[in-house]
């Protein structure tokens, strides 16, 4: 299983399986790195400005089909073999349980959801490349990096995730709720 530079687990055995795309790739299949970072690697631009930006792991017309593999399209990249893919998650759910963040306003509760790293990048803190991130609910991050537990575990959020929840939810609720003035400002 991956480990995370403190030599705890990151509940994978290949982050590049949980990825359905590149952050860097448009709907139309195109690499955005190349048009708005290539001076920063010409070398790479001129590549992908010869082929129309196309980004080589995406193949015209396949929709962005995760299960159609680069392996399975001759000449085809795989994730990890674009210098600059980068892909963090931003569904708010965890993806382990499927628990939905709650964020009160004006608060400094801890989140409900942490970012997990599946894959941490190489080099200085500017290098963006090759980072791999998910969502965990704070319960699970703590079972994944504590013990053998996995991100593809079938898994139910922890009663506490829930009640916590739950308890942002009513206040939220609560506050959204309408008091006429009349019942304000009884007499």
């Amino acid at each position: 299983m991956e480990k995370a530079p403190g030599g705890t687990s990151v509940g994978v055995d290949d982050p590049y399986a949980h990825v359905d795309r590149c952050d860097w790739i448009t709907d139309d299949g195109k690499c955005r790195w190349a048009v708005e970072h290539g001076h920063h690697d010409p070398e790479f631009a001129d590549a992908r400005s010869a082929e129309e930006f196309q980004c080589p792991v995406v193949a015209e017309g396949d929709d962005h089909d995760p299960s159609v593999s680069a392996t399975e399209a001759a000449g085809r990249w795989e994730w990890r073999d674009c210098p600059h893919f980068r892909r963090r998650e931003r569904d708010r759910a965890c993806t382990r349980c499927g628990l939905e963040e709650r964020r009160m306003a004006h608060t400094d509760e801890r989140p409900l959801l942490e970012e997990h790293h599946l894959s941490y990048r190489e080099g200085s803190d500017d290098d963006l490349n090759h980072e791999i991130t998910i969502y965990l609910c704070r319960w699970c991050h703590a079972k994944v990096h504590q013990s053998w537990a996995r991100i593809d575990d079938d898994a139910n959020p922890d009663a506490e995730a829930i009640a916590e929840r739950e308890g942002r939810r009513t206040r939220e609720q609560s506050e959204l709720g309408f008091e006429s003035a009349a019942d304000r400002y009884e007499e």
